[in-house]
């Protein structure tokens, strides 16, 4: 019998697991949805960018038909991707009143959705913002969640500040949320044979299938880069070794933990060749185990950037896979 998953775990699924599905629009965004409701898991993160439409102040009508569609199918919303447009121009950033007022809609829309949480990238909204904003997060119940990511290690030079000014304000409605993309012993298998037929030379595609997390990796990443040798068909692709590809491992989020009050389990596809998607998963149900952890585990699909797979199979697999997976680790000393 596998062991049981702590009482205080929520495993979530996050609607941008269906962006491809919702792009397509051959069925509404809402509908979409209130279908993972249905048929996947009961709480679902939301990104409302891809669901309503008068983001980013949304009406209160599109937020009420997903709430009351969500509630008809025994749903809830977890916490809501919200976004900060912080310029004007390319070079003209937006006072700090018109930062907080771009926000305000977004932090009342998702109290009316009845989610928990908001969620912003690390930094991003900064010590002012937040300190002017934490009345509202109180008064709505909400948790402003700020999102580490990728290569964004908790001790580096452009994310320690943040994590230090969270810790500062010492309030229970702003904490740290953690993408376990940084938590990546090895590439996805899917991904690394799309660079291979993109035409990435094969010397680089050695290390990158072998060395991940040898810094020596990163650097002939890098050279190739400012070559300008990266093959046009797979740029873009490119780009995630350097941003959305973390090589850290989970002692590294000790420090952090007591600010945490949230994950997103990103995988990228479900092939377990080396324990690369299921051992991070180990590693991180150990730590969480022995910290206390209570909060959100969102199954999150970065995959579907060049995979042609069904959404709702693959997040079905993936929580079934770090249900077990995270479960094993609470065992483990």
């Amino acid at each position: 019998m596998a062991p049981p998953i702590a009482s205080g775990w929520t495993f979530c699924a996050s609607s941008f697991n269906w962006t491809p599905d919702i792009i397509s629009a051959r069925q509404a965004a809402h509908d979409i949805v209130t279908g993972i409701a249905d048929s996947v898991v009961k709480t679902i993160e939301l990104e409302p960018g891809l669901v309503w439409r008068s983001f980013p102040a949304p009406e209160d009508a599109e937020v009420d038909e997903l709430r009351h569609g969500l509630a008809a199918a025994g749903g809830r919303i977890s916490i809501v991707g919200a976004s900060l447009d912080d310029f004007t121009s390319p070079t003209e950033r937006r006072p700090l009143q018109e930062r907080l007022d771009f926000l305000v809609p977004q932090l009342r829309a998702a109290h009316r959705v009845g989610a928990g949480g908001i969620r912003l990238p690390i930094g991003q909204a900064g010590t002012e913002l937040l300190t002017l904003v934490q009345p509202l997060l109180h008064e709505l119940g909400l948790v402003l969640y700020e999102e580490i990511q990728g290569q964004q290690a908790p001790g580096s030079a452009a994310v320690e500040p943040a994590l230090e000014a969270i810790d500062a304000l010492g309030d229970e409605h702003v904490r740290v949320l953690v993408d376990i993309s940084m938590l990546m012993p090895a590439l996805p298998v899917s991904y690394l044979e799309e660079l291979r037929q993109g035409g990435v030379p094969q010397d680089l595609m050695v290390r990158l299938e072998n060395d991940w997390r040898d810094p020596a990796t990163s650097e002939a990443v890098t050279a190739l880069l400012r070559s300008g040798n990266v093959p046009p068909r797979v740029h873009t692709l490119f780009m995630n070794l350097l941003i959305r590809f973390g090589r850290s491992g989970a002692a590294e989020l000790q420090d952090v933990l007591p600010l945490v009050g949230a994950f997103h389990l990103k995988f990228w596809d479900l092939d377990d060749d080396g324990g690369r998607v299921s051992q991070p998963l180990r590693d991180l149900g150990g730590l969480l185990n022995r910290s206390g952890f209570t909060g959100t585990l969102t199954s999150e699909w970065g995959g579907h950037e060049w995979l042609q797979e069904d959404p709702t199979e693959m997040t079905r697999k993936h929580l079934a896979l770090a249900e077990s997976a995270l479960a094993a680790g609470t065992t483990l000393n």
